[in-house]
């Protein structure tokens, strides 16, 4: 089913998995590496978004809300409006530290940072 964007509401996460990332004017920003889930309240706590690494050694993971990404069908890619500086300053970690203390800690900085609506305490 479409959601308001026009995407559906329902996606296999082996479609979502090495994604490209791209920034509005089209430019390369990662992958999605991986999705965290949030087993609490059933949702998607964050994308996780590789970049900044050569042949994966030193790259780096940064939680994104999932909200925050866009699909776009033409360009087969997710797109951000956040700049490649942006997210390089933004919170990030190895996938061990992403989820350490069941991600919660790292879910508010990223959310706060990213000032992104916080699916937890929306009412039903």
């Amino acid at each position: 089913m479409p959601t308001v964007s026009g995407h559906t509401s329902a996606i296999r996460a082996k479609q979502v998995l090495g994604t490209n990332v791209n920034d509005t004017s089209g430019s390369k920003i990662g992958t999605i590496e991986d999705v965290i889930l949030d087993k609490q309240s059933n949702s998607i706590l964050f994308a996780v978004v590789a970049f900044g690494g050569f042949f994966g050694m030193n790259e780096k993971y940064h939680p994104i809300p999932w909200s925050a990404l866009d699909y776009d069908p033409g360009e087969g890619a997710y797109v951000v409006s956040f700049t490649k500086e942006q997210l390089q300053a933004a919170p990030a970690g190895s996938i061990d530290e992403l989820t350490r203390d069941d991600g919660m800690q790292l879910r508010d900085r990223t959310y706060d940072y990213y000032k992104a609506p916080r699916y937890w305490e929306r009412k039903l």
